[in-house]
């Protein structure tokens, strides 16, 4: 375990978390004023909508739930292991993750609620590649982590 994060970690961990909280200000000004990265208010809103049975409600923030998953399940995919390793496709991982950025932000700019979903996976992709590179230190987007551990197992297990 790590005593001390080296300082390059400890500003690349500031800077992803302050490009998840500008990401999650894009989702609370939009659909229903929830997060897509902060998924313990979006499960609740989920839990709430059920019981008031707005099926357009519901599956929008379904969406946002699964898109973070399967965020992180890319993270998962392409980085392999648990320890920060040369080699491994960190630089993949960030280069997908500002795409798919750039796409999320080009669809909400269009009007189009999709962009909230790309914008989700982006986070889980940062999450999972913040994880997997602190050992749960770092959780940039202040997800509560069961999705994204639950990400990370599922490729940890193949």
């Amino acid at each position: 375990m790590i005593s001390q994060l080296p300082k390059w970690v400890e500003f690349g961990a500031f800077v992803l978390a302050l490009i998840a909280g500008c990401v999650n200000a894009i989702g609370l000004l939009g659909f229903e004023h929830q997060s897509v990265s902060h998924l313990s208010g979006t499960a609740t809103l989920l839990g709430t909508e059920l019981l008031t049975q707005s099926f357009q409600k519901v599956l929008h923030l379904l969406g946002i739930l699964l898109s973070f998953l399967g965020g992180a399940s890319i993270a998962g995919f392409l980085l392999h292991g648990s320890t920060l390793r040369l080699g491994r496709h960190y630089d993949t991982a960030l280069t997908l993750e500002f795409i798919l950025l750039c796409i999320s932000s080009w669809l909400l700019i269009s009007g189009s609620f999709y962009g909230h979903f790309l914008a989700s996976a982006a986070c889980g992709l940062q999450n999972a590649l913040a994880t997997t590179y602190s050992g749960a230190i770092i959780r940039t987007t202040h997800v509560t982590g069961i999705v994204t551990d639950l990400a990370w197992m599922f490729h940890q297990q193949q």
